[in-house]
């Protein structure tokens, strides 16, 4: 490229990802599975049949530029709100904007980022202007719906899942910005280290782009500007791009969280959790995290970390931040500083290794359910013995087939709380089982 000569001055206010962002579908890269020929968005699109829906997938995956691209091919109204800063006042005069649209005939798409974190009042408000067809919803979440959406309004909408960008997708994105932008195509830009830039993006085209027009920034009164791994390092430390939600350094922190948790140290738990809030982490991703740590490795030990964490969770949903990382500090340092006990995760593990790798055996007669005449006569429940109709509420009896009578898969610690069950164990089954 000619390269014309330039200075800061020249430099667009508008971002690189906003002034290259796609129009149509032609000018669209990656998610051929959602808008590839024969498709269903790009049917929604030519037949112009759009109905409600969700996109799930990672950041930067093209979730608004889709929303864009439909209300522009299909001479649509387009609206976005953030569920972050927007609230049921926001969503109401919006669908009293498409009763007007309605009735100049002009469609409403009412686009809402982040639709997860919308709480249920905020998505209650939706559900009856989007079931009558009034506003056409396409909400993004980088969280699964399943959990973070109210089943009234999913019930409402399809869900379609983006994928991660390819290295292809990366690359075709970043030579289209070089071709199209006029700033861009003013300079002359040699591209040394492509790789490096597309594993620096963890995926997401914005940030690609990002660091991409911060490094020709850095040497825009260059003759040549030459995009090289030090110039790339130089940006990412000094713009201090925020922590990626869904790259390598989101799994990072993560695992050095839950580690520091499961190692017993509080103030490591702290720093890393500190470090993730402060990177913009979605409070209840951790919350989420910290349920399943409360499981895996306090477990028994401790049976009421699984009660705080499933509190912490409710609280955080509740509260949102800032307050929310109080509740997250309180929790990650109870579990913390609690016996750990992997006893249950290991016997679940074990369990499901033996239904992989040996015989599976019918359900003893004595423990089938017997709801029909039949069911009794073929023996069904016959000679099942009533555990609470004996001494301490139990008896010995076999619960397993026969062939696996002598397998054990939940070997119980001496830690904590864990090591009471244990002992009761041992002495209900006197001997019959290695407790």
């Amino acid at each position: 490229m000619k390269s014309k000569k330039s200075d800061k001055k020249n430099i667009p206010p508008v971002p690189l990802a906003d002034r290259v962002r796609p129009k149509s579908l032609s000018e669209f890269y990656g998610q051929d599975h959602l808008v590839g020929k024969g498709k269903p968005i790009r049917l929604m699109i030519v037949n112009r049949t759009i109905s409600s829906f969700i996109l799930w997938g990672p950041p930067g995956s093209g979730k608004t530029t889709l929303a864009q691209i439909i209300s522009e091919e299909t001479d649509s109204k387009f609206y976005q709100i953030s569920a972050v800063s927007a609230g049921v006042k926001d969503v109401r005069n919006l669908i009293q904007i498409a009763e007007h649209n309605k009735n100049l005939n002009l469609g409403t798409i009412l686009f809402i980022d982040e639709i997860h974190r919308f709480n249920k009042a905020q998505q209650d408000a939706l559900l009856h202007s989007v079931e009558k067809g009034l506003i056409i919803l396409i909400g993004a979440t980088t969280e699964n719906p399943s959990f973070e959406v109210i089943p009234a309004l999913r019930s409402r909408t399809r869900v379609y899942v983006l994928n991660e960008l390819s290295k292809n997708d990366l690359h075709n994105i970043l030579f289209n910005a070089l071709s199209k932008d006029n700033f861009l195509s003013s300079l002359s830009i040699k591209i040394l280290d492509e790789d490096y830039l597309l594993y620096l993006s963890g995926g997401d085209a914005r940030i690609m782009l990002s660091i991409f027009e911060s490094a020709i920034i850095q040497d825009i009164n260059k003759e040549k500007i030459k995009i090289t791994k030090d110039l790339l390092d130089n940006i990412i430390q000094r713009k201090n791009i925020i922590y990626d939600k869904s790259g390598e350094e989101h799994y990072n922190l993560i695992s050095a969280f839950i580690k520091s948790v499961r190692g017993s140290d509080p103030d490591a738990a702290l720093y890393w959790l500190a470090r993730m809030l402060e990177g913009g982490e979605d409070p209840l991703f951790i919350a989420r995290r910290l349920i399943v740590l409360a499981s895996e490795d306090v477990g028994n030990a401790s049976p009421n970390a699984l009660v705080l964490a499933e509190a912490a969770f409710s609280a955080v949903d509740k509260i949102g931040m800032p307050e929310a990382r109080i509740v997250l500090a309180q929790c990650s340092t109870y579990l913390a500083a609690a016996p750990k006990s992997n006893a249950s995760y290991i016997g679940i593990k074990n369990a499901e290794q033996e239904i992989k790798s040996q015989q599976i055996y019918p359900v003893p007669l004595h423990l089938r359910n017997a709801p029909t005449k039949l069911m009794k006569e073929l023996g069904y429940s016959e000679r099942y013995k009533y555990p609470h109709d004996f001494e301490n509420n139990f008896l010995i009896e076999k619960y397993l087939p026969k062939e696996m009578e002598r397998k054990q898969f939940y070997f119980p610690t001496e830690n904590g709380q864990e090591k009471n069950l244990k002992e009761r164990l041992k002495f209900l089954w006197k001997g019959k089982k290695k407790y």
